[in-house]
């Protein structure tokens, strides 16, 4: 398979690396291409050659021409997504993208179009689904450990540190990110939408921003602080504080690629100008009949989420206590990741289950994914965790729905063609 990828972040490497090292004796990777031309060399660089050429984002039509790839892998701004899509479905590409697949119901709509008109396959890479404990309560579920399900309660947490790292990248504005409910929540409504083997109908929702916020800074002691990290006043007694220099990884990826685009990666996370909120609450109904109670919170004392579903026949709940990532800020000591889970049958004691593991980002699911997407042999997918374009409409369109829904303050339904009142 010949391979080009286009966006050269951080999110990129994970399919780089694959390519060029342990699934080299299988593709090509014949191109890369971004924005950034910094950004771009750095990857050239660790792409070792090998035949693969540089492009900027304007000569992408080109790049299709001359390289002819087989599949092109989009890491993009989500707001770009369905640009890059489209002109590859057209170029006759299959597509694997990173989530969320697109930020509006429009894009979506030309995403589906094209895909109907060239028949090429879409991806959506949600690794969550290949996380051996998720991959776990897929399986008890279908097999009807706890009944038919009718309610489930979502909780997840992202910590100041994570949650905070959202509010100084592009990922602050809606029109680049879609929010929060759309780039961060996709994963999650995907993850129900497989769990349940359904899809949302109906949402209703609240939405605030409550902490990253200036009134915020100033409750800390950070009042005056300046719009990003580097050369901030208050920076010595800020918690939120990335300093690009300490980290050699982004210091190359985003201070020195700066004069490129003008691209800050240490925007302050109390800047007034924040497009997105922090704390987010849903009740979703779903076409099996299951109603669910979701919330995300993006300034949590823990970084992980809890999920407990209700059946006919039982309960099953899972919590995962995460630590991972480099965003800045400082967590507490000692934290280490852990997951649990405990199944509690009608009429019998509640048991802990042994949690199914592996190794790798994301609790193992990155390399099942990279395995899925690259290797010769594929392993057998009785559950489904591989996601095509409407797995990916799907989730978005839950996270659109909750938009909307607190825009109006009303209950929105959920069509495969839009959002209805």
């Amino acid at each position: 398979m010949r391979v080009a990828i286009v966006g050269c972040g951080s999110r990129h490497q994970m399919y780089r690396n694959a390519l060029t090292g342990p699934y080299a004796h299988l593709h090509d990777l014949v191109a890369l291409c971004d924005t950034n031309a910094v950004r771009l060399a750095l990857s050239l660089e660790a792409a070792g050659g090998k035949g693969v050429r540089g492009y900027d984002a304007a000569e992408y039509g080109r790049m299709l021409a001359e390289r002819e790839p087989d599949t092109v892998i989009v890491c993009t701004p989500d707001f770009t997504h369905a640009d890059y899509i489209v002109t590859a479905l057209e170029a006759g590409c299959n597509v694997i993208c990173e989530k969320p697949l697109a930020t509006t119901a429009a894009q979506l709509q030309r995403i589906l179009e094209a895909q109907v008109r060239t028949q090429k396959k879409v991806t959506v890479t949600f690794n969550y689904r290949y996380t051996p404990a998720r991959t776990q309560i897929k399986e008890m579920l279908s097999l009807g450990a706890i009944g038919e399900v009718t309610a489930v309660m979502f909780r997840w947490s992202l910590d100041r540190v994570h949650g905070g790292d959202y509010f100084r990248r592009w990922h602050r504005q809606k029109d680049n990110s879609g929010g929060l409910l759309v780039h961060k929540s996709s994963h999650h409504f995907d993850l129900l939408n497989w769990w349940l083997d359904s899809h949302a109908v109906d949402v209703t929702a609240t939405t605030r921003r409550v902490f990253y916020t200036p009134e915020a800074a100033r409750s800390l002691g950070l009042e005056g602080h300046g719009d990003r990290c580097a050369a901030c006043p208050v920076i010595d007694r800020c918690d939120f504080a990335l300093r690009l220099d300490e980290d050699e990884n982004l210091r190359r990826l985003y201070k020195d690629a700066e004069d490129a685009d003008g691209y800050f990666r240490d925007r302050c996370v109390f800047d007034p100008e924040i497009g997105i909120e922090d704390t987010y609450l849903a009740h979703i109904r779903y076409a099996s009949g299951a109603v669910c109670n979701y919330s995300l919170v993006a300034y949590a004392p823990w970084e992980g989420f809890e999920v407990t579903f209700v059946g006919t026949e039982g309960e099953l709940t899972h919590r995962h206590v995460e630590v991972h990532g480099i965003f800045g800020g400082t967590r507490p000591a000692g934290e280490r990741e852990s997951m649990t889970t405990t199944l509690h049958r009608a009429g019998y004691p509640a048991e802990v289950v042994e949690v199914a593991s592996g190794d790798g980002d994301h609790g193992g699911g990155d390399p099942l994914i990279l395995a899925d997407l690259f290797a010769r042999e594929k392993a057998p997918d009785p559950l489904g965790r591989s996601a095509d374009h409407r797995a990916g409409m799907f989730s978005i369109l839950t996270g659109l729905a909750a938009e909307r829904s607190a825009a109006s303050g009303k209950t929105t339904r959920v069509t495969f063609d839009g959002l209805s009142e």
